[in-house]
């Protein structure tokens, strides 16, 4: 899209703080209007808008793109976005630990084991571990405790998560990076310990390296996101 607009402001309207092209809101894809909850949120996203060049680049704009999940994506069926991320706690990546090497299976134990610790006191969500490929039935009062951990969050905070929770393949972590317990750099380490550990024996590609940087990325929106919100 060719950038047509010379100016960017932030004003304060009655849905809250909105983003203005030449005086006129931003809209969403949906065509919503642009209302975030604080004044650093809309800064953020008009400093995203102010900083495009003569083509404009969606994918350069993390915190717009965060924000219209959160309006097009979450605010019209929240349940059914709450309900798509606690899912991920059938098989989320911190249950399911190696045998050997004994080298993976601690660094697992390390930094695995703490975040199914807090959600199981936090939360009451008592997942359980599975060792080897084989799959492991999550008891229903730890899946139920998780949907209703992450139903508790306002759109705005679900629409994070459900970000991070797709980024890392566990809802544990992703909950854990919208709540504070991580911060982004955690997170994307935590999300990616067996890749790591491969690639210290192995080497790593440009391709995954690649990958990698973008989840980073990801996590890194995230935390900025929900840290705007306040």
């Amino acid at each position: 899209m060719r950038r047509v607009y010379k100016s960017v402001s932030v004003a304060k309207g009655d849905g809250g703080f909105e983003v203005r092209l030449d005086g006129r809101p931003v809209r969403t894809p949906a065509r919503r209007s642009l209302h975030v909850p604080t004044e650093g949120l809309a800064a953020a996203i008009a400093a995203e808008w102010d900083g495009q060049g003569e083509t404009v680049r969606p994918d350069r704009m993390p915190m717009m793109q965060l924000a219209c999940t959160a309006l097009d994506r979450v605010q019209p069926d929240p349940a059914a976005v709450a309900d798509a991320a606690a899912r991920f706690g059938e098989t989320d990546l911190v249950c399911y630990r190696a045998d050997d090497p004994p080298a993976l299976a601690h660094r697992q134990h390390a930094a695995w084991q703490p975040l199914l610790d807090w959600v199981a006191l936090d939360h009451d969500a008592a997942f359980k571990v599975a060792h080897g490929i084989m799959p492991v039935a999550q008891p229903a009062e730890a899946m139920a405790a998780m949907r209703a951990a992450v139903g508790r969050l306002d759109p705005w905070r679900l629409a994070a998560l459900s970000v991070a929770t797709a980024a890392a393949g566990s809802v544990v972590i992703g909950l854990a990076l919208v709540a504070g317990r991580l911060d982004a750099e955690a997170a994307w380490a935590a999300s990616q310990l067996d890749e790591s550990f491969q690639i210290e024996q192995w080497g790593e590609d440009a391709e995954a390296a690649q990958r990698r940087q973008a989840l980073r990325a990801e996590f890194q929106a995230v935390e900025r996101f929900v840290a705007l919100l306040g």
